[in-house]
């Protein structure tokens, strides 16, 4: 697929002007200030990006994967912080529910969350268990009604922020997997607690934080398809979280390229043009074909994603969040090296892109486990 349909074109447009009129004129300001943009998400709910899968029964836009990540590569262009809030509401908390979720469930969270009434966030990470995703240690002990849930999450994005968390803890921890249960839960519950904001190398405006559940009661109505199958919850959300980190990584990239080119061919050097230079000529080659590589990588994810073949989906949303994330650290690095003296310093943004790049290779499986993914495919 070279060519996005009609329909996506539409949402591309929709999403690029408002993230270059609304968003990215202020992204700088809420770095430095780590000012989470609160009144923007509340535009992104009002225009269906917080809800862009969830079917309009629900209150969403029932838009495409494809869709998806196309109006987020747009979002995050202008501010990485704001991508990543928009896509934890959407992948991780949104469609685990859909998917997964009985009828009472979906009717219950997914309007408040597609509408931006209450965001969202995913309590997955532990400190430690984050690769490792199997040896959760938190305690879902089985009561009359329900459950009690009691153990600590860390590097939790929205977790400051969201009402509704999709929160995982294990019935059996030395079963590892085997007992892993995912529950929907509320903030407002006596026991869910939320610790120290986390200060991070960069998307220093989304609102990330540590979360504690002290025998937290959770009714069994709120429990995520089956009793010991919250690890097969945990593994194909991921996938969709991947698309989204994906796209993430792309607006990065491809505004670091975007600035690269414009200050090579603005900055003078010994009376020319440093765009004039075949070491910039490489760079910026270099840049672009990384980019559109990434890019249709993880356009064919999504059509993946939205398709039958789920084992196929799986490896090529690895593909795409592996490609996408090294694109984007690659890019950031290079236009920061164009840049020169001015590319190290806080008031030129590609300062901000280099950190925000960073921890694309890191959240929503390190690019190590992608590459484990992507090999099994091949190894068995």
């Amino acid at each position: 697929m070279f060519e996005l349909p009609e329909d996506v074109q539409q949402v591309q447009s929709v999403a690029r002007e408002f993230a270059r009129e609304s968003v990215l004129p202020g992204a700088q300001a809420r770095d430095h200030a780590h000012a989470f943009p609160a009144e923007i998400v509340q535009q992104l709910a009002e225009m269906g990006f917080l809800g862009m899968f969830v079917p309009e029964q629900y209150g969403g836009v029932g838009m495409s994967t494809l869709a998806y990540v196309v109006a987020l590569e747009e979002i995050c262009y202008a501010d990485a912080s704001v991508g990543v809030t928009m896509s934890v509401n959407n992948s991780l908390v949104c469609w685990p529910i859909l998917a997964f979720g009985n009828e009472a469930q979906k009717q219950k969270y997914l309007p408040d969350l597609a509408s931006g009434r209450k965001l969202g966030c995913y309590a997955l990470t532990e400190p430690n268990a984050g690769s490792d995703a199997g040896a959760q240690r938190t305690k879902a002990t089985p009561v009359e009604g329900g459950y009690r849930l009691s153990g600590n999450k860390i590097w939790i994005t929205n977790a400051p922020k969201a009402k509704v968390c999709v929160a995982y803890g294990n019935l059996a921890p030395d079963e590892r997997h085997r007992g892993v249960c995912a529950f929907i839960l509320e903030s407002h519950w006596e026991g869910y607690g939320v610790g120290k904001a986390e200060e991070k190398l960069g998307i220093t405006s989304s609102a990330t934080s540590e979360m504690v559940f002290d025998n937290l009661f959770v009714p069994s109505a709120n429990l995520l398809n089956a009793e010991r199958k919250g690890f097969t919850v945990a593994m194909a959300t991921l996938d969709g979280g991947r698309i989204g980190i994906a796209a993430q990584a792309l607006g990065i990239a491809q505004r670091a390229f975007d600035l690269a080119v414009a200050h090579a061919k603005q900055r003078e050097a010994f009376g020319k043009p440093i765009a004039a230079n075949q070491a910039i000529q490489w760079m910026v080659a270099d840049m672009a074909t990384r980019i559109e590589a990434a890019r249709l990588l993880t356009w064919r994810a999504a059509v993946y994603k939205d398709g039958a073949d789920k084992a196929r989906a799986s490896h090529y949303c690895s593909m795409a969040k592996l490609a996408a994330s090294e694109t984007a650290n690659f890019c950031a690095d290079r236009a920061l090296q164009i840049h020169g003296g001015y590319g190290y310093s806080k008031e030129y943004e590609v300062e901000r892109l280099f950190r925000d790049a960073r921890i694309t290779t890191l959240y929503e499986g390190t690019s190590e486990i992608q590459r484990l993914v992507i090999a099994r495919n091949y190894l068995g």
